[in-house]
């Protein structure tokens, strides 16, 4: 199996106990749609197959993982830092008319106070929340991707208005 014919889901973070669990952080953004019965591990450049023998996903991005014969701290020790992959034929595929925080890339943001702030760049994903990146008047300024600060989201024109918190994009443009 080779890195191009698999996608990226996360990575190892640490030992759990003394019997080999470790928690996984997974940057794939929904882990309860992904087929876990083994991972493949990325170790000095190559991939290692790893059977599942038991796992709990928790709700802030993680797991604790059993992988079949790692029955000690030690061994589990060194798969920490270890990025881990699924074949692209289990990549769960996504319904046309689902939409995610990430589609919103590109879109335009109306703020109700300030008006037209620009496009949106980049979307950051933080742990508890997406972070959208828009270049204002030569500066980023970044704000929550939240439902307190998203007033309507318009696909078919890709326009995102929201109501930033005032003195936000004067924190940005230091005035």
């Amino acid at each position: 199996m080779k890195i191009e014919d698999c996608f990226y889901i996360g990575y190892i973070t640490k030992t759990k106990g003394l019997k080999g669990e470790v928690q996984v952080y997974f940057e794939y953004e929904d882990p309860a749609d992904l087929p876990l019965d083994s991972v493949f591990a990325e170790i000095n450049g190559k991939l290692v197959p790893f059977f599942i023998s038991t796992y709990k996903l928790q709700n802030n991005q993680t797991g604790n993982f059993y992988f079949d014969d790692i029955d000690t701290i030690e061994k589990a020790q060194a798969l920490i830092r270890k990025k881990l992959y699924l074949p692209n034929n289990l990549k769960p595929v996504r319904e046309d008319d689902e939409f995610l925080i990430t589609d919103l890339k590109g879109f335009i943001v109306h703020d109700e106070t300030a008006g037209e702030l620009g496009e949106i760049i980049e979307i950051h994903e933080y742990p508890q929340q997406f972070v959208a990146v828009v270049s204002y008047k030569f500066k980023e300024i970044m704000f929550p991707l939240n439902d307190d600060l998203i007033v309507e989201i318009d696909e078919e024109n890709g326009i995102l208005k929201v109501d930033l918190p005032e003195g936000l994009i004067d924190l940005y443009l230091g005035e």
